[in-house]
């Protein structure tokens, strides 16, 4: 089982009433949610750690959750108001304004050995949570405990608008680069943590560090990978008609996780031994499922039978 750790809420999608105005349109979002929903459609048993509310927004999350097939048992349910997000589509790329003070997201806190690692192969962490001190805390907590049995997935996702302190925001992102095994993140994210450094000298730096896999996506452009016993891989991503691309990113690390899952490499060591023609398929395959995502709406990652013969 997949465990993914972190934020989970609501998107307000821009929209079109039928005269034309325009609207905005709720749907369930959320890096972390969005990784163990899109690793459950893929046929990756996945739960969700972190804080739901049981409002009205809560209540959609949880039943979109459970529609996909993720265990919530481990999640925290409280009486906080849901984290909403309003995005805006420019470009490539999307923007969020974020409702976040107080929310039951925003307030999960972790139970030093409360959650059962029993079955559970990989730890997912990443985005919003990680932005605010107690978020980044108490996450850091559990992947401590867990990283001795599980092996640990980092997307730092970042979102510049939330943070204050952007040197402590980098030192904390690479302190968490430096606790896991698999680090993913966009070329944007790279940049913004790292500016104009050569994404081969950072990744070797990871690999330095303790991680097995570093993974950069480029967007229309593919993904770059740097393993600790194969030479730099460079898959590409497929032509789509593009509708978005909320959701890509996080498609594509569900998708990889689903992969090494059954190549059966997802275990620490397995990652560390992974040829490179195997991780080669596994970064297609991710690709195949973010390109899949960006030609519909909103955060909604494939299920496996809704892909065509032969990506995987």
């Amino acid at each position: 089982m997949l465990l993914s750790c972190g934020d989970a809420l609501i998107d307000f999608l821009p929209s079109r009433t039928a005269d034309g105005r325009e609207a905005l349109t709720p749907a369930v979002g959320g890096s972390c949610l969005n990784i163990a929903i899109g690793s459950a459609r893929l046929d990756l048993p996945a739960g969700f750690v972190g804080g739901i509310s049981t409002d009205t927004f809560g209540r959609m999350i949880a039943d979109h959750a459970a529609a996909s097939g993720v265990d919530l048992s481990r999640a925290t349910r409280s009486d906080r108001q849901a984290t909403l997000a309003f995005a805006r589509v420019t470009g490539t790329e999307t923007q969020y304004a974020f409702y976040d003070a107080d929310t039951a997201s925003r307030n999960w806190t972790y139970r030093r050995e409360a959650i059962a690692l029993d079955g559970v192969t990989c730890l997912h962490a990443g985005s919003t949570t990680l932005v605010h001190d107690k978020g980044a805390t108490e996450t850091l907590a559990f992947i401590e405990d867990a990283r001795p049995k599980v092996t640990i997935s980092l997307d730092p996702n970042c979102r510049p608008n939330l943070v204050k302190d952007k040197d402590a925001y980098r030192a904390r992102m690479q302190a968490f680069c430096g606790k896991a095994d698999i680090v993913k993140m966009s070329d944007v994210d790279f940049s913004y943590l790292f500016g104009d450094e050569a994404y081969a000298a950072r990744a070797e730096a990871l690999l330095s560090g303790g991680a097995s896999l570093v993974v950069i996506t480029r967007g229309n452009d593919g993904a770059s990978a740097w393993h600790r016993r194969a030479e730099p891989i460079a898959v590409a991503s497929p032509a789509v008609k593009v509708v978005d691309t909320i959701g890509a990113g996080d498609s594509f690390q569900a998708a990889l996780l689903a992969a090494l899952h059954r190549l059966d490499r997802i275990a620490r060591q397995r990652l560390h031994d992974i040829p490179a023609a195997e991780l080669t398929r596994a970064l297609s395959f991710a690709c195949n499922c973010a390109a899949f995502t960006c030609t519909r709406a909103g955060a909604d990652p494939p299920r496996s039978r809704e892909l065509r013969a032969g990506t995987w």
